[in-house]
Protein backbone atom coordinates (compact mmCIF):
# COMPACT_ATOMS: atom_id res chain seq x y z
CA UNK A 1 0.00 0.00 0.00
CA UNK A 2 1.34 3.48 -0.59
CA UNK A 3 1.54 5.34 3.00
CA UNK A 4 1.56 8.95 3.62
CA UNK A 5 3.47 11.15 6.39
CA UNK A 6 0.59 11.40 8.50
CA UNK A 7 -3.17 9.86 9.52
CA UNK A 8 -5.92 11.53 8.08
CA UNK A 9 -9.17 11.01 9.42
CA UNK A 10 -12.42 10.78 7.22
CA UNK A 11 -16.31 11.28 8.06
CA UNK A 12 -18.51 7.76 6.70
CA UNK A 13 -21.93 8.78 7.07
CA UNK A 14 -24.37 5.50 7.65
CA UNK A 15 -28.14 5.95 7.13
CA UNK A 16 -30.10 3.07 8.48
CA UNK A 17 -33.74 2.67 10.19
CA UNK A 18 -32.32 0.87 12.97
CA UNK A 19 -34.92 -0.73 15.36
CA UNK A 20 -32.75 -2.57 17.64
CA UNK A 21 -29.00 -3.41 18.15
CA UNK A 22 -25.64 -1.12 17.11
CA UNK A 23 -23.94 -0.18 13.63
CA UNK A 24 -20.62 -0.19 13.85
CA UNK A 25 -18.06 -0.70 11.13
CA UNK A 26 -15.09 -2.76 10.01
CA UNK A 27 -12.27 -1.77 7.95
CA UNK A 28 -9.28 -3.45 6.32
CA UNK A 29 -7.06 -2.16 8.79
CA UNK A 30 -8.80 -5.21 10.80
CA UNK A 31 -11.44 -6.92 9.86
CA UNK A 32 -11.88 -8.25 13.40
CA UNK A 33 -12.20 -5.01 15.45
CA UNK A 34 -15.63 -3.03 15.85
CA UNK A 35 -15.14 0.89 14.71
CA UNK A 36 -17.90 2.73 17.10
CA UNK A 37 -19.91 5.39 16.17
CA UNK A 38 -18.51 9.22 16.87
CA UNK A 39 -22.08 10.06 16.90
CA UNK A 40 -25.92 9.40 16.40
CA UNK A 41 -28.88 10.87 15.37
CA UNK A 42 -32.45 9.20 15.89
CA UNK A 43 -31.15 6.04 15.72
CA UNK A 44 -30.67 6.38 12.01
CA UNK A 45 -27.79 8.39 11.42
CA UNK A 46 -24.68 7.32 12.28
CA UNK A 47 -21.06 8.76 12.09
CA UNK A 48 -17.72 7.18 12.18
CA UNK A 49 -14.51 8.98 12.03
CA UNK A 50 -12.30 6.44 10.02
CA UNK A 51 -8.64 7.24 10.50
CA UNK A 52 -5.79 6.37 8.02
CA UNK A 53 -2.17 6.55 6.78
CA UNK A 54 -3.59 5.17 3.55
CA UNK A 55 -5.33 6.87 0.44
CA UNK A 56 -7.95 4.73 0.25
CA UNK A 57 -9.69 2.41 2.75
CA UNK A 58 -12.15 -0.12 2.58
CA UNK A 59 -15.07 -0.84 5.27
CA UNK A 60 -18.40 -2.62 5.98
CA UNK A 61 -21.12 -1.76 8.02
CA UNK A 62 -21.95 -4.43 10.43
CA UNK A 63 -25.07 -4.87 12.64
CA UNK A 64 -25.18 -6.41 16.28
CA UNK A 65 -27.98 -7.68 17.94
CA UNK A 66 -27.89 -9.05 21.70
CA UNK A 67 -25.88 -12.41 20.25
CA UNK A 68 -25.76 -11.90 16.58
CA UNK A 69 -23.19 -10.31 14.50
CA UNK A 70 -24.72 -9.42 10.67
CA UNK A 71 -22.31 -8.01 7.73
CA UNK A 72 -24.54 -5.69 5.16
CA UNK A 73 -24.86 -7.48 1.75
CA UNK A 74 -22.38 -6.83 -0.72
CA UNK A 75 -19.11 -5.91 -1.76
CA UNK A 76 -16.96 -3.65 0.48
CA UNK A 77 -17.47 0.20 0.78
CA UNK A 78 -14.39 1.99 -0.73
CA UNK A 79 -13.58 5.12 1.00
CA UNK A 80 -11.21 7.38 -0.51
CA UNK A 81 -9.45 9.25 2.25
CA UNK A 82 -7.77 11.94 0.14
CA UNK A 83 -10.74 13.31 -1.38
CA UNK A 84 -11.56 15.17 1.07
CA UNK A 85 -15.03 14.60 1.60
CA UNK A 86 -17.63 12.93 3.46
CA UNK A 87 -18.84 9.42 2.31
CA UNK A 88 -22.80 8.65 3.03
CA UNK A 89 -23.85 5.13 2.65
CA UNK A 90 -27.56 3.13 2.82
CA UNK A 91 -26.54 -0.40 3.99
CA UNK A 92 -29.22 -3.11 3.88
CA UNK A 93 -28.84 -6.86 5.93
CA UNK A 94 -31.39 -9.10 5.27
CA UNK A 95 -32.53 -8.56 1.64
CA UNK A 96 -31.57 -10.36 -1.38
CA UNK A 97 -27.94 -9.01 -2.77
CA UNK A 98 -30.07 -8.83 -6.27
CA UNK A 99 -31.81 -6.23 -7.30
CA UNK A 100 -35.77 -6.54 -8.34
CA UNK A 101 -38.15 -6.32 -11.47
CA UNK A 102 -41.49 -5.51 -11.35
CA UNK A 103 -44.67 -6.70 -13.11
CA UNK A 104 -45.91 -4.70 -15.83
CA UNK A 105 -48.01 -1.99 -15.10
CA UNK A 106 -49.89 0.43 -17.19
CA UNK A 107 -50.61 4.43 -17.25
CA UNK A 108 -53.46 5.84 -18.53
CA UNK A 109 -52.58 9.51 -20.70
CA UNK A 110 -54.74 12.14 -21.41
CA UNK A 111 -52.29 12.47 -24.70
CA UNK A 112 -52.99 9.24 -26.21
CA UNK A 113 -55.74 6.61 -26.42
CA UNK A 114 -54.18 3.96 -25.12
CA UNK A 115 -52.21 3.56 -21.93
CA UNK A 116 -48.66 3.03 -21.74
CA UNK A 117 -47.08 0.19 -19.94
CA UNK A 118 -43.46 0.47 -18.42
CA UNK A 119 -41.72 -2.08 -15.74
CA UNK A 120 -39.41 -0.85 -12.94
CA UNK A 121 -35.79 -2.34 -11.91
CA UNK A 122 -35.50 -1.43 -8.54
CA UNK A 123 -32.57 -1.68 -7.01
CA UNK A 124 -31.13 -4.30 -4.20
CA UNK A 125 -32.63 -3.18 -0.66
CA UNK A 126 -34.95 -0.99 -1.96
CA UNK A 127 -37.45 -2.26 0.86
CA UNK A 128 -35.46 -2.39 3.67
CA UNK A 129 -33.32 0.59 3.97
CA UNK A 130 -36.70 3.08 3.48
CA UNK A 131 -34.08 6.01 4.53
CA UNK A 132 -32.29 5.90 0.84
CA UNK A 133 -33.99 7.66 -2.28
CA UNK A 134 -32.69 7.16 -5.60
CA UNK A 135 -31.44 8.77 -9.29
CA UNK A 136 -34.19 7.25 -12.33
CA UNK A 137 -32.98 6.01 -15.38
CA UNK A 138 -35.77 6.50 -18.01
CA UNK A 139 -35.50 4.16 -20.49
CA UNK A 140 -36.91 3.80 -24.32
CA UNK A 141 -38.51 0.78 -25.76
CA UNK A 142 -39.03 -1.09 -22.68
CA UNK A 143 -40.00 -4.14 -24.56
CA UNK A 144 -36.64 -4.67 -25.71
CA UNK A 145 -34.97 -4.31 -22.08
CA UNK A 146 -35.48 -6.86 -19.64
CA UNK A 147 -36.91 -9.92 -20.76
CA UNK A 148 -36.24 -12.14 -23.95
CA UNK A 149 -39.89 -12.84 -24.63
CA UNK A 150 -40.96 -9.66 -24.65
CA UNK A 151 -38.31 -8.44 -27.54
CA UNK A 152 -39.24 -7.58 -30.81
CA UNK A 153 -35.90 -9.54 -32.06
CA UNK A 154 -35.05 -12.28 -29.32
CA UNK A 155 -32.48 -10.16 -27.83
CA UNK A 156 -32.05 -7.58 -24.85
CA UNK A 157 -30.40 -5.17 -23.20
CA UNK A 158 -29.64 -7.52 -20.17
CA UNK A 159 -30.33 -3.97 -18.00
CA UNK A 160 -31.04 -5.91 -14.74
CA UNK A 161 -27.76 -8.28 -14.80
CA UNK A 162 -25.58 -5.35 -15.97
CA UNK A 163 -26.87 -2.97 -13.36
CA UNK A 164 -27.19 -5.46 -10.70
CA UNK A 165 -23.10 -6.57 -11.23
CA UNK A 166 -22.32 -3.06 -11.04
CA UNK A 167 -24.21 -2.63 -8.10
CA UNK A 168 -22.83 -5.33 -6.58
CA UNK A 169 -19.38 -3.79 -7.45
CA UNK A 170 -20.24 -0.36 -6.49
CA UNK A 171 -19.14 1.38 -9.56
CA UNK A 172 -21.95 3.43 -9.99
CA UNK A 173 -24.81 4.52 -7.65
CA UNK A 174 -27.44 2.60 -7.13
CA UNK A 175 -30.69 3.39 -9.68
CA UNK A 176 -34.18 3.20 -10.33
CA UNK A 177 -35.04 2.38 -14.00
CA UNK A 178 -38.39 2.95 -15.64
CA UNK A 179 -38.51 0.63 -18.95
CA UNK A 180 -41.39 2.23 -21.12
CA UNK A 181 -42.72 0.10 -23.88
CA UNK A 182 -43.80 2.17 -27.04
CA UNK A 183 -47.16 2.61 -28.28
CA UNK A 184 -46.32 3.96 -31.85
CA UNK A 185 -42.31 4.04 -31.67
CA UNK A 186 -42.09 5.98 -35.36
CA UNK A 187 -44.45 8.42 -34.18
CA UNK A 188 -43.50 9.27 -31.03
CA UNK A 189 -39.73 9.20 -31.42
CA UNK A 190 -39.43 11.36 -33.91
CA UNK A 191 -41.07 14.83 -35.40
CA UNK A 192 -43.34 16.00 -34.40
CA UNK A 193 -45.15 12.92 -32.05
CA UNK A 194 -42.11 13.27 -30.07
CA UNK A 195 -43.45 16.82 -28.64
CA UNK A 196 -46.29 14.95 -27.65
CA UNK A 197 -44.70 11.36 -26.12
CA UNK A 198 -42.69 14.64 -23.90
CA UNK A 199 -45.84 16.04 -22.65
CA UNK A 200 -46.38 12.42 -21.93
CA UNK A 201 -43.34 11.71 -20.43
CA UNK A 202 -42.53 15.02 -18.25
CA UNK A 203 -46.26 15.79 -17.20
CA UNK A 204 -47.64 12.27 -16.30
CA UNK A 205 -44.81 9.57 -16.18
CA UNK A 206 -42.31 10.91 -14.32
CA UNK A 207 -44.89 12.73 -11.85
CA UNK A 208 -46.64 9.12 -11.20
CA UNK A 209 -43.05 7.60 -10.73
CA UNK A 210 -41.76 10.59 -8.15
CA UNK A 211 -45.14 10.17 -5.99
CA UNK A 212 -44.86 6.48 -5.78
CA UNK A 213 -41.04 5.37 -5.49
CA UNK A 214 -38.46 7.24 -3.38
CA UNK A 215 -36.41 9.13 -5.95
CA UNK A 216 -34.42 12.46 -6.39
CA UNK A 217 -36.46 14.14 -8.67
CA UNK A 218 -33.96 16.68 -10.29
CA UNK A 219 -32.65 16.88 -13.11
CA UNK A 220 -29.56 16.07 -12.25
CA UNK A 221 -30.63 12.81 -10.82
CA UNK A 222 -32.56 12.16 -13.79
CA UNK A 223 -31.40 10.14 -16.87
CA UNK A 224 -33.18 9.46 -20.18
CA UNK A 225 -31.47 6.93 -22.70
CA UNK A 226 -32.48 5.21 -25.81
CA UNK A 227 -31.06 3.70 -29.05
CA UNK A 228 -31.91 4.43 -33.08
CA UNK A 229 -34.96 6.36 -32.50
CA UNK A 230 -35.07 5.81 -29.21
CA UNK A 231 -31.84 7.87 -29.10
CA UNK A 232 -33.34 10.68 -30.76
CA UNK A 233 -36.05 11.04 -28.41
CA UNK A 234 -33.60 10.64 -25.49
CA UNK A 235 -31.53 13.93 -27.18
CA UNK A 236 -35.09 15.65 -27.98
CA UNK A 237 -35.99 15.40 -24.25
CA UNK A 238 -33.34 16.52 -22.97
CA UNK A 239 -32.94 19.74 -25.03
CA UNK A 240 -36.32 20.35 -24.65
CA UNK A 241 -36.29 19.77 -20.98
CA UNK A 242 -33.68 20.13 -19.30
CA UNK A 243 -34.95 20.83 -16.01
CA UNK A 244 -35.91 17.51 -15.87
CA UNK A 245 -33.89 15.51 -17.63
CA UNK A 246 -30.23 16.76 -16.92
CA UNK A 247 -28.43 13.92 -18.48
CA UNK A 248 -29.45 11.94 -21.62
CA UNK A 249 -27.66 9.16 -23.88
CA UNK A 250 -28.67 8.48 -27.31
CA UNK A 251 -26.84 5.21 -28.76
CA UNK A 252 -26.71 4.75 -32.61
CA UNK A 253 -29.19 7.35 -33.02
CA UNK A 254 -30.90 7.96 -36.41
CA UNK A 255 -30.14 11.99 -36.20
CA UNK A 256 -31.70 13.10 -39.21
CA UNK A 257 -34.13 10.70 -40.17
CA UNK A 258 -37.48 12.71 -38.96
CA UNK A 259 -36.18 15.65 -36.70
CA UNK A 260 -34.59 18.96 -36.62
CA UNK A 261 -32.25 18.92 -33.40
CA UNK A 262 -28.97 19.10 -35.41
CA UNK A 263 -30.70 22.97 -36.52
CA UNK A 264 -32.31 23.58 -32.52
CA UNK A 265 -28.81 22.86 -31.49
CA UNK A 266 -26.80 24.98 -34.34
CA UNK A 267 -29.23 27.99 -33.01
CA UNK A 268 -30.44 27.78 -29.91
CA UNK A 269 -28.69 28.25 -26.01
CA UNK A 270 -26.75 25.72 -25.12
CA UNK A 271 -28.62 23.09 -22.31
CA UNK A 272 -26.99 22.22 -18.73
CA UNK A 273 -27.54 19.06 -19.55
CA UNK A 274 -24.74 16.13 -19.85
CA UNK A 275 -24.81 14.18 -23.10
CA UNK A 276 -23.46 10.28 -23.89
CA UNK A 277 -23.35 9.88 -27.61
CA UNK A 278 -21.76 6.82 -29.69
CA UNK A 279 -22.15 4.38 -32.72
CA UNK A 280 -20.76 1.43 -34.10
CA UNK A 281 -18.25 2.85 -37.19
CA UNK A 282 -19.14 1.86 -40.22
CA UNK A 283 -22.54 2.31 -40.41
CA UNK A 284 -24.79 2.25 -37.35
CA UNK A 285 -25.36 5.93 -38.38
CA UNK A 286 -22.24 6.71 -37.28
CA UNK A 287 -21.69 9.91 -39.64
CA UNK A 288 -24.26 11.72 -38.04
CA UNK A 289 -23.46 10.71 -34.57
CA UNK A 290 -19.94 12.33 -34.95
CA UNK A 291 -21.30 15.73 -36.83
CA UNK A 292 -23.54 15.97 -33.78
CA UNK A 293 -21.27 15.37 -31.05
CA UNK A 294 -18.43 17.85 -32.84
CA UNK A 295 -21.37 20.53 -33.21
CA UNK A 296 -22.36 20.17 -29.56
CA UNK A 297 -18.64 20.16 -28.95
CA UNK A 298 -18.80 23.56 -31.23
CA UNK A 299 -21.48 24.89 -29.18
CA UNK A 300 -19.37 25.07 -25.72
CA UNK A 301 -20.16 21.47 -24.23
CA UNK A 302 -16.54 19.90 -23.09
CA UNK A 303 -15.55 16.70 -24.04
CA UNK A 304 -15.06 14.04 -20.99
CA UNK A 305 -17.30 16.26 -18.76
CA UNK A 306 -20.67 17.43 -20.40
CA UNK A 307 -20.16 14.96 -23.30
CA UNK A 308 -18.93 11.71 -24.03
CA UNK A 309 -18.49 10.35 -27.50
CA UNK A 310 -17.39 7.40 -28.59
CA UNK A 311 -17.04 4.96 -31.89
CA UNK A 312 -17.24 1.59 -31.85
CA UNK A 313 -15.38 -0.54 -34.62
CA UNK A 314 -17.66 -3.72 -36.36
CA UNK A 315 -20.82 -3.07 -33.56
CA UNK A 316 -23.93 -3.84 -35.18
CA UNK A 317 -27.38 -1.83 -34.86
CA UNK A 318 -28.79 -4.22 -31.96
CA UNK A 319 -29.64 -4.90 -28.78
CA UNK A 320 -26.53 -7.20 -28.25
CA UNK A 321 -24.14 -4.63 -29.23
CA UNK A 322 -26.12 -1.41 -26.96
CA UNK A 323 -25.81 -4.17 -23.72
CA UNK A 324 -22.12 -5.19 -24.41
CA UNK A 325 -21.99 -0.91 -23.83
CA UNK A 326 -24.36 0.16 -22.19
CA UNK A 327 -21.51 0.33 -18.88
CA UNK A 328 -20.26 3.97 -20.11
CA UNK A 329 -23.58 5.80 -19.56
CA UNK A 330 -24.93 4.07 -16.77
CA UNK A 331 -21.02 5.08 -15.38
CA UNK A 332 -21.01 8.79 -16.37
CA UNK A 333 -24.71 9.08 -15.56
CA UNK A 334 -24.10 7.89 -11.80
CA UNK A 335 -20.63 7.33 -10.89
CA UNK A 336 -20.07 6.51 -7.44
CA UNK A 337 -18.64 8.44 -5.29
Amino acid sequence: RFRSSMLKNAPVHVHYPLTEGQIVLRTDADWERDVPASAVADTSHFTFDVASENPFVYFKVCLRRGPDFFWSVGANYLLIVDADQEKHVYPFFFASEHGSLSERSEIVSRYFEEPFSYRLWLPPGYDENSLKRYPVLYMHDGNNLFLPEETSFGETWQVESIIDLMDSLRTMREVVVVGVWPIDRKHSYTKPGYETYGQFMVEELKPHIDQHYRTLPGPENCAVMGSSLGGVVSFYLAWEYPHVYGVAACMSSTFGYQDDLRERVAAEPKRNVRFYLDSGVPGDNYEVTKDMAELLMRQGYARGEELLYFSFPADLHNEKFWALRSHLPYQFFFENQ
